[in-house]
């Protein structure tokens, strides 16, 4: 089942972070504004621009963040009252679209798979029964059809003094090839079934 929820996290290259000349001239009061704002704007998509607003969504003095914002938004835009990071909204859009790609690969992979079974369990049920007693088809999970072999030999006479020459299995080949016959003719088989007796 898929999850409709945000992405939990961004990946940061630190050697492009690192190569930027406006990063680079940064004090460290700068930087943690920096990366303290780039947060924000993960979680909660965009800033307020004032300075006042911005102090208290951030939990700092205003006089720090007038004093490290000119430094820190060569990073940022400012669109409609609102700091944004372009760089992490480019990258949330891209994780979106592979997303929807990933789902859209997935049901067209599952059409397929279900096309594929379907044409099986068609062709499987399509399958003449064979008259002949010593094969049964049986259709298997996933449209498969097993074939069951039985054996057509018939028992030495060795089996036979070992079974005692038992009545109830020479009924039983009686009953089989009886019915053999019988499911042939009633199929409209040209094939007859001669009796093993």
């Amino acid at each position: 089942m898929g999850q409709n929820r945000n992405a939990p996290a961004y990946q940061e290259y630190a050697a492009a972070i690192l190569a930027q000349l406006p990063f680079r001239t940064m004090t460290l009061q700068d930087r943690g504004l920096f990366f303290t704002m780039r947060l924000e704007c993960w979680v909660n998509i965009r800033l307020p621009q004032n300075h006042a607003d911005l102090a208290k969504v951030l939990g700092l003095p205003v006089a720090e963040i007038a004093e490290s914002l000119e430094a820190v938004m060569p990073f940022f835009e400012s669109v409609d009252g609102y700091v944004i990071s372009p760089e992490l909204e480019n990258y949330r859009a891209h994780l979106a679209e592979r997303k929807s790609k990933q789902s859209q690969g997935g049901k067209i992979g599952s059409a397929i798979t279900n096309r594929k079974r379907d044409h099986a369990a068609c062709h499987a049920t399509e399958e003449v029964p064979s008259a002949t007693p010593s094969t049964s088809r049986l259709t298997r999970r996933g449209g498969r059809v097993s074939l069951v072999q039985s054996s057509t030999e018939k028992p030495s006479p060795q089996q036979s003094s070992e079974t005692g020459g038992n009545q109830f299995v020479s009924d039983y080949e009686a009953a089989e090839s009886c019915s053999a016959n019988a499911y042939a003719q009633a199929s409209g088989s040209r094939h007859v079934v001669v009796s093993k007796t």
